[in-house]
Parts: C-alpha cells; sequence; structure tokens
C-alpha cells in the first residue's frame, strides 16, 4: 500500500469518527433536559451485615405518631360548603307544620343537584342551632329553603332553568309535606341577566406563556424546577399547581404542559418547550398577591430553566405591561368588592365557576 493510500485511510478514519462524534454530540444537545437526582431523597445503603437478633419496631413511611392523627384528622375535615345567598341566587321558602327529620330530607332531595346549567341546593333551619345548613341525618329542621344560583360561567338562568329549579323544589316540598313560595319568574330571570352581564364584565383568567430558548424541557425537570418554587403535582396529568395559603380555597396558580407528554410511556424523552402558567382572578383571594407571585414565577422559571416568558401573539412580555396589568387588576378588585363578591370569597368563586 503505498504512502497515499495509507494518508487517504488515515483521513477517512478522522473524518468518520468527526462525524460519529458530531453526531452524538447533536444527539446529547438536542435531548430535553431532565431532572437531577437529590442526594437529600437518595436511599441510604446499610453498613455493615443486618443483624437478626431483634426485629425493628415496624412503623408506616412518613408517619409521625405524634402528629400524624392530628394530621389525618385536618386532613379529612369535610370543606363547609357556602350556603345560599340572595345575592347570586333564586331562593324559594318552603314551610313545614312540623319539624323534620334530616333522614327525611335527604330521602327527599332530588337525583342530581343541578336546574340545567346552574347548581341547585336544599337547605334546612335546624331546630336545634338555629343555623341554615345542608340537611344530615341526626337533626331534625323546623323549615327549609331551595335555591338556584342566577348566574355563572355557562351564563345567566334562563326560563327553562327556573322552571326546572320550580319542579324540583316542588317535588321535595311534596315529599316533606312542605309549602313552597316563589318569586316571580320574569324578576328573576331579569335579575339574572343584570348580574350575569356585570359578572361578564369583570371576568379575568390571565396566563402566560413560557418558551424553551434552545434546549427543551423533560416533564420531570419541569416538575423539578416548578417544585423549587412552591408548585405542587394537581389531579391532571401536565398541570402542577401553587397552593392557597389557606385550605379550602382554590390554588393561587397553575402550571400546565402537554397531557400526552407527561402521560407517556417514557417521560423523561419527551421534549416539551412550552409551559402555560394561569390565574384565575376571582377565584383566588386578593391577600394572596396572585399576580405578583404570577410574575415572580414566571420570571424565576423562565431564568433558571433558560426560557423565555411570550404573550399570545408570541410576543416577549415586558416588565412594563406586567405594571399596566397589575394596576387594571387592583380596579377590579375593587370594583368586585364594591359588589360584596371579593374575588376568592365564597359568592366570588360560586359567581365565577
Amino acid at each position: 500500500m503505498s504512502t497515499l493510500q495509507i494518508s487517504l485511510a488515515i483521513l477517512g478514519g478522522l473524518i468518520l469518527a468527526i462525524v460519529v462524534a458530531h453526531s452524538t454530540w447533536s444527539a446529547r444537545k438536542n435531548l430535553p433536559r431532565r431532572a437531577t437526582p437529590d442526594p437529600a431523597t437518595a436511599p441510604v445503603e446499610p453498613v455493615g451485615e443486618p443483624s437478626f437478633d431483634t426485629a425493628p419496631e415496624r412503623r408506616e413511611p412518613g408517619f409521625d405518631r405524634d402528629s400524624g392523627l392530628d394530621a389525618l384528622t385536618a386532613m379529612t375535615v369535610p370543606e363547609k360548603k357556602p350556603g345560599l345567598d340572595a345575592l347570586i341566587d333564586v331562593i324559594a321558602p318552603i314551610l313545614v307544620d312540623v319539624p323534620v327529620s334530616g333522614e327525611a330530607a335527604l330521602a327527599a332531595m332530588p337525583a342530581t343537584r343541578r336546574a340545567g346549567s346552574k347548581p341547585f341546593a336544599v337547605e334546612g333551619l335546624n331546630a336545634a342551632t338555629g343555623a341554615w345548613e345542608t340537611p344530615f341525618a341526626g337533626q331534625r329542621y323546623s323549615a327549609f329553603q331551595a335555591g338556584v344560583q342566577l348566574a355563572n360561567r355557562t351564563g345567566a338562568l334562563n326560563q327553562i332553568e327556573f322552571s326546572e329549579f320550580v319542579i324540583k323544589a316542588q317535588a321535595f316540598a311534596d315529599a316533606i309535606d312542605g309549602q313552597p313560595e316563589f318569586p316571580d319568574m320574569l324578576d328573576e330571570v331579569a335579575r339574572a341577566r343584570e348580574l350575569d352581564n356585570f359578572a361578564s364584565a369583570h371576568d379575568a383568567q390571565l396566563s402566560f406563556t413560557l418558551r424553551a430558548k434552545n434546549t427543551a424541557w423533560s416533564p420531570g425537570y419541569v416538575h423539578q424546577s416548578a417544585a423549587k418554587l412552591g408548585f405542587v403535582t394537581g389531579s391532571i396529568p401536565g398541570r402542577m399547581v401553587l397552593p392557597a395559603s389557606e385550605s379550602g380555597h382554590a390554588p393561587i396558580l397553575g402550571l400546565a404542559f402537554d397531557t400526552q407528554a407527561a402521560m407517556a410511556e417514557d417521560p423523561e424523552q419527551t421534549a416539551l418547550r412550552e409551559l402555560t402558567l394561569s390565574l384565575d382572578v376571582p377565584q383566588v383571594l386578593r391577600s394572596e398577591q396572585p399576580f405578583v407571585r404570577m410574575c415572580e414565577a414566571a420570571i424565576a422559571l423562565a431564568t433558571s430553566m433558560d426560557g423565555v416568558i411570550i404573550d399570545d401573539q408570541g410576543q416577549p412580555i415586558r416588565p412594563e405591561a406586567m405594571e399596566i396589568i397589575h394596576a387594571d387588576l387592583e380596579q377590579l378588585y375593587d370594583t368586585l368588592e364594591g359588589r360584596d363578591m371579593p374575588a376568592g370569597s365564597a359568592l366570588g368563586r360560586r359567581l365565577f365557576s
């Protein structure tokens, strides 16, 4: 073999090696960022041989005997649902001649608690406490009231829904031998339209989009980055939430990405290029400063994940725009409070749902 052939062979080998190395580098570069293992949660290997002289005390993982029962009790306390309110409900009193047991009231309840697209409810006046409440067994009730919500995000209560409300309330009253008193349908439907107009003009649902600048993200990387800011896994695949500081309230913020990616067979091989950070303004208490925390979370995630914050048109959102939105939201909060339906209150959450 001549010197020229040897040189060409060596040169070809070098070129091949360079091509393979470049392909490997490109493949690694295009892989989505993955979560890094947390040393604090890594399993600790036992030192030395295990001893079988004494059996270790069995304890459930993560359960503290001193506080476990209290924590479990707190978690299982049922959330108290907001009662009927004349501001956003049609209310029909139901008179009874003698107190009715909670068991009889429950047996008379309709199969569904909606009239069309509007929530329907029945409350009883507890004979012992004098408080209006959802009937339950073991109590006696001296009066009842049935109600249907005037408006929600599906629109205003219409005549068909009002008629369905009357039918359900009348059936309940007949079952407990009560006498209902219904308000005028036309007046209530008109009131519903007025409330719906107000709600439509003062509803606000905001969102920021976070887009990867260069390298995509894996779902695990997203979870790890968001968890550092207090986000927890939501009930829907591909969704995380920032919990409220008070139990029973809606999450402050939502963080969502592609559901299919979250449910992939190997999520760590799935590439995500966009996330959506959202705020449902009327659902969250003003005291939580949700928009401020939304901006802080968006900036922190964009910085740590090498991303950019963009609007619906794909344009970067500048700090000045955030300040304008914040000022508009403060006016919205004032308006809702002036209507006795503050953001995050029971009435506010019901109306904007």
